[in-house]
């Protein structure tokens, strides 16, 4: 069954404290201390407590740690998980050798800065001395020089070594390989996940498996490297979709059908969120995908950044060949699961997302969700609206990110778009798009174009008014103080002397691999 899955850029995410008003979005270390509110209720909490097995495979990027390298607050097994293989951070270009930096160059101006500053007081404070101007202590000198050697030295040390301190594999709490190396990886976690299914075939299972494909920093083994037309992406591709097929079509089918338990296994698979246009390698090649007609990518609430098809599979429950071309959300999975199984939806908060299994049995035709509140990190970008008596979908951007190239599709000078200050264009009255006619969002809607334009966007406005009343103010875990590398939090296998290595994984046999 497909369907077209159109993400809402979680209005959970809000509630939860995890958007960020600042130009960084997401944890780029592992020891940081913002993550995922003790608060929180997943889904993996509510099934626990039914007596489900539960198990995060692949990535989590949901933080780790809180005061120490060993509280674990954030990490998945406190968050209703029984069982973790993968990795807490996320996949990026710093962790595999030869495949650039999209960190350091997302800082270094702000490196560069902080250098000139210290720099520049340093000399100051040297001149002013010599001249005579005013004396300036010996030992503030000292303290100044000091003070920016220090600096200079744990930059150094940090960038020098971040795929060490950042890109770990871990089991549970423990970690088993460090750095993560990128071999057989895709099928180390496939193999993972039949595991389970294999430990658990006689209860109640959750099984989440988070790919780090197509992800950059590209990697796929060595029966898939160079079997493409399409570069390194293309070789991605194809070995998550051998993956993917080993999950539907191969092992892990066999898993349940050898346990008859497909007919009683929900699969899902979707994605978070449209290509990420800006990634070109530095020799040229797309390593970041193609989004088709859609406008906009990754970062963006552009049609390419939040439409991504949708698959699910439950024979007997729904009906193979099944198409739904009605706006959902990928929030529409915690109360889907959660009465599936049986649990109670928690009262002492709003649920944004709805129970999916009515529009997938076909017993309505009609997505729940009137209106879409589409966020870019804390502020809110966009607003869908899909009238119960209409087949029009509106759509409103209250501001829009600045293309760069301005003939471009993307934030290609930035790597990614921002949502704030000079990186985008505010828009009064907002932008009308009607996607039924437009998915292309190409012609903005005007008052000489569209005769309902001022009453389409009073309904939304109401919308708007009636959901911004429902937010509470939370902790923010992802200000700077929550961002920033905290040494005391760092994770190592062995010792910074052994550069935190480990390979405790090397053995974790994979599946036979048949590329053909």
């Amino acid at each position: 069954m497909t369907t077209d899955d159109r993400i809402c850029h979680l209005c959970f995410i809000v509630i939860a404290g995890m958007a960020a008003f600042s130009r960084v979005g997401v944890f780029l270390f592992s020891a940081s201390s913002g993550g995922l509110p003790s608060e929180e209720i997943t889904f993996s909490k509510l099934l626990k407590q039914r007596g489900y097995a539960t198990a995060l495979i692949g990535k989590w990027h949901l933080g780790m740690n809180c005061e120490s390298n060993n509280d674990f607050c954030h990490h998945p097994l406190s968050h209703g998980f029984d069982y973790f293989y993968g990795l807490t951070v996320t996949n990026l270009r710093d962790c595999k050798p030869g495949q650039g930096s999209v960190f350091l160059k997302g800082v270094q101006m702000y490196l560069v800065i902080l250098i000139q500053i210290l720099g520049v007081t340093a000399v100051s404070l040297a001149v002013v001395h010599y001249v005579s101007f005013f004396k300036v202590p010996f030992e503030a000198l000292g303290f100044c020089l000091l003070i920016t050697c220090i600096s200079l030295a744990v930059l150094i040390f940090f960038f020098y070594h971040f795929r060490h301190l950042n890109c770990f594999l871990m089991r549970d709490h423990q970690i088993i390989q460090q750095p993560l190396s990128y071999e057989n990886l895709t099928q180390r976690l496939t193999t993972e996940a039949v595991r389970f299914i294999e430990r658990n075939h006689n209860a109640p299972f959750l099984l989440v498996l988070s790919y780090l494909h197509v992800h950059t920093a590209l990697y796929a083994s060595k029966m898939f490297r160079g079997k493409s037309r399409h570069g390194l992406y293309g070789d991605a591709v194809e070995e998550m979709d051998w993956s993917v097929g080993m999950l539907i079509l191969g092992q892990i089918l066999d898993v349940l059908e050898n346990y008859n338990l497909s007919n009683r296994s929900l699969v899902y698979f979707s994605s978070d969120q449209g290509a990420h246009i800006e990634e070109i390698s530095s020799s040229g090649e797309v390593h970041g995908g193609c989004n088709g007609i859609y406008k906009g990518g990754k970062s963006t609430n552009w049609e390419g950044g939040i439409r991504v098809p949708g698959l699910l599979r439950w024979p007997g429950v729904i009906h193979a060949g099944t198409y739904i071309d009605d706006p959902t959300s990928n929030m529409d999975i915690f109360p889907t699961i959660v009465k599936l199984a049986g649990a109670q939806l928690p009262y002492d908060r709003i649920i944004d997302g709805h129970d999916l299994m009515p529009l997938l049995q076909g017993k309505v035709i009609r997505s729940k969700h009137e209106f879409l509140f589409h966020y870019c990190n804390a502020y809110l970008n966009a607003v869908r609206w899909h009238p119960r008596n209409s087949e029009s979908v509106w759509k409103v951007f209250f501001f829009t990110p600045n293309f760069t190239p301005e003939d471009s599709s993307g934030c290609y000078d930035s790597h990614v778009c921002f949502c704030y200050g000079g990186f985008i264009t505010q828009h009064d009255p907002p932008l009308l798009f009607d996607l039924s006619r437009d998915p292309e969002e190409k012609v903005p809607l005007t008052p000489e174009t569209e005769n309902r334009f001022y009453e389409i966007l009073s309904v939304i406005q109401l919308a708007v008014d009636n959901h911004t009343r429902s937010l509470q103010a939370v902790s923010d875990q992802l200000s700077w103080n929550n961002l920033v590398w905290k040494p005391w939090l760092q994770l190592c296998c062995s010792s910074f002397f052994q550069f935190c290595y480990c390979d405790y994984d090397s053995e974790n046999s994979v599946p036979e691999v048949h590329s053909g």
